[in-house]
């Protein structure tokens, strides 16, 4: 298993580390209820350097972008970023990924951890215009201070104005005396926050000054468990339960990072601009259950007939709210907002709501 550069300071904080796409990570620390209430009420520190850092730059940089991106790239102004998908040329998804401009000649690309090698592979593949790549993915490390207290904290050591940036955006600067941090107005909580890209020479120096700035608000580290009931919350689509080579950004909710505008002629388009004129058969939707059940990824949607209409991607126990929640693919007929549809639990057909989300 491969560590981050946070290893050891997870293990002296007494983080439960287990494998996680190819990496030791921590999934607790004080427990996922504990760690999932901190970032809620007030801050928490995630280690997600398992993610992946691409570079692309020259003058092909926005060439190759728009060709293999749902999104438009050339929408960008520096300091901004966007998130995008890979469509696969099959109607499905290679991965989902954030987008940082630069410039209009260097980009950096945020990618999921356990398809760094495949995506590497997918735009290499579809560099014909021979733009300048580069996996900086083992160098960099990444912590995402999350909570509507982490401007307070990260402001602290830093002279950069948080305030003023808006959100997907971000800037390099001077962070806890470390003179290049790129300091990024993004996060997968929706409890508001701030991404940290460092190199892994300066993660610990970084780590200390977090945790130091941020004792007074209560800060704690945070494992893999509650950055997923975390996103879940918010109806944030996981690589691998949610969206994967088998679904479409249009089946998933995703036609709103999907961009038809002008001549771009990007992979999938035609099958995309289809699948959004004449609509798909099924849809990724949330739902709440009624009963006290957890709906896991993998267990069987039913309509009241009986008859299976779709399948859990995935599901938890809210911790907030104190019940059951899930996102599933469900035949488009039985998809409207409101609509009782049932997840097969064991031996049982458990009855659930389908709600627009975010949950909370």
């Amino acid at each position: 298993m491969k560590k981050t550069a946070f290893n050891l300071m997870h293990k002296a904080a007494g983080g439960k580390m287990v494998e996680f796409a190819g990496y030791e990570l921590p999934v607790e620390f004080s427990g996922i209820k504990d760690e999932h209430m901190t970032v809620r009420n007030a801050a928490g520190v995630f280690d997600v350097s398992h993610m992946g850092e691409f570079w692309i730059k020259g003058p092909n940089a926005l060439e190759l972008l728009r060709k293999v991106g749902s999104n438009a790239p050339s929408l960008l102004m520096p300091g901004q970023a966007q998130y995008s998908c890979f469509p696969n040329g099959r109607g499905g998804i290679v991965d989902d990924y954030i987008l940082y401009c630069f410039d209009q000649e260097k980009y950096m690309m945020v990618v999921n951890a356990a398809n760094i090698e495949k995506d590497w592979e997918w735009i290499s593949s579809h560099n014909s215009m021979g733009a300048e790549l580069e996996n900086s993915s083992d160098r960099i490390s990444q912590l995402a201070i999350q909570g509507p207290k982490a401007l307070e904290i990260l402001q602290k050591i830093t002279p950069v104005n948080l305030s003023e940036m808006k959100y997907y955006t971000f800037t390099v600067g001077e962070f806890a005396g470390v003179k290049e941090v790129i300091i990024s107005n993004t996060g997968y909580t929706g409890a508001g926050g701030f991404e940290l890209y460092m190199y892994n020479e300066d993660a610990e120096t970084i780590w200390k000054a977090v945790f130091e700035a941020g004792e007074e608000y209560g800060i704690k580290p945070i494992g893999l468990g509650a950055r997923d009931t975390l996103r879940l919350e918010m109806g944030y689509c996981l690589y691998g339960n949610d969206i994967d080579d088998t679904t479409s950004p249009m089946e998933a909710g995703l036609g709103w990072i999907t961009k038809f505008n002008g001549d771009r002629k990007f992979i999938d388009r035609d099958f995309l601009a289809m699948q959004q004129k004449e609509g798909v058969t099924r849809r990724l939707r949330g739902f709440i259950m009624k009963d006290r059940a957890i709906p896991r990824q993998g267990y069987p949607l039913f309509n009241a007939e009986g008859t299976q209409i779709g399948q859990v991607t995935s599901g938890t126990m809210s911790p907030l709210l104190g019940y059951g929640i899930g996102m599933g693919y469900v035949s488009k007929e039985y998809a409207a907002f409101g609509n009782t549809i049932y997840v097969g639990i064991r031996d049982k057909k458990v009855p659930a709501e389908i709600v627009k989300t975010p949950f909370i």
